[in-house]
């Protein structure tokens, strides 16, 4: 059941990158053309998903919506990992020091401004884009990172194998490159892949309310706030992209569930 569940969240979430991947290079139609005579369209042969208030074509701008929300999620979670998973080996080679204290007291500082009140905090004094999305969630992954490194590092530092590297004359530095990081890789890829998806999510709440990608530059979210006054006249307009983030989701949290079953060892001995 649960590789299932793996096997059906990879397919959902490959779905999603592989039109954001195929965005790159092709669409049905131009995501900026407009055509005011075919506006509010169902789905038909020529166009699929159907078309907006404005007839863009709602496949194009799915797939480039997709693009845009991957590609935000991807870089904020580069930005978490990155900062945040150094600062987390730190604090956990220093446990109960002065740079833990300072560490983790900064990471409790960064949990106060979540994602959104960051992004207007960002738009205000930069004006909205996606790159002040990619900083606002990529700050608020940081604090994540750190504690997960730290709380699964911590044990690590206690076992036999790190006191004889100590004894062996192995730096902090190192001992946490070559022991501590290798053992606790699956957790933080878990992680990842959890905090991807809830980066999609993120990127399209900052797009509904007008602080993620700008126009012409579609998203998922912008999909939604254009659609909410039709839901009634044309429900699909507000449907595919609201089902393409749920889908998206979705997938990366049975696969985030699926690898963390495949590689922690406690869960297998279970079986």
């Amino acid at each position: 059941m649960r590789q299932t569940g793996m096997i059906l969240g990879a397919a959902l979430a490959g779905l999603a990158l592989l039109a954001a991947a195929l965005s790159w290079f092709w669409t049905p139609f131009d995501v900026t053309q407009m055509a005011i005579a075919d506006k509010l369209q169902g789905p038909t042969v020529v166009h699929w998903f159907g078309t907006d208030h404005f007839g863009r074509d709602i496949l194009s701008m799915v797939m480039v919506g997709a693009r845009t929300s991957i590609a935000v999620a991807l870089v904020a979670v580069g930005i978490g990992m990155g900062i945040g998973v150094p600062l987390g080996l730190i604090a956990a080679s220093h446990r109960g020091r002065w740079l833990d204290e300072v560490i983790m007291r900064g990471n409790d500082l960064i949990f106060a401004f979540p994602s959104l009140v960051s992004a207007i905090l960002f738009a205000a004094v930069f004006g909205p884009s996606a790159l002040n999305a990619i900083i606002a969630i990529g700050i608020f992954n940081i604090p994540v990172f750190a504690r997960v490194t730290r709380a699964a590092a911590l044990p690590i530092w206690t076992l036999d194998y790190i006191r004889a590297a100590e004894v062996a004359g192995k730096g902090t530095t190192l001992i946490s490159l070559q022991h501590v990081l290798p053992n606790i890789t699956n957790l933080l890829i878990v992680q990842g892949t959890i905090q991807f998806s809830l980066g999609i999510l993120a990127e399209a709440g900052l797009s509904y309310v007008g602080l993620g990608a700008q126009p012409p530059t579609p998203s998922w979210g912008r999909m939604l706030a254009e659609a909410q006054t039709m839901v009634t006249l044309a429900p699909h307009v507000a449907i595919i992209p609201g089902l393409c983030i749920v889908l998206t989701v979705l997938g990366l949290n049975l696969l985030g569930d699926g690898l963390r079953d495949m590689l922690d060892p406690r869960l297998k001995a279970m079986r």
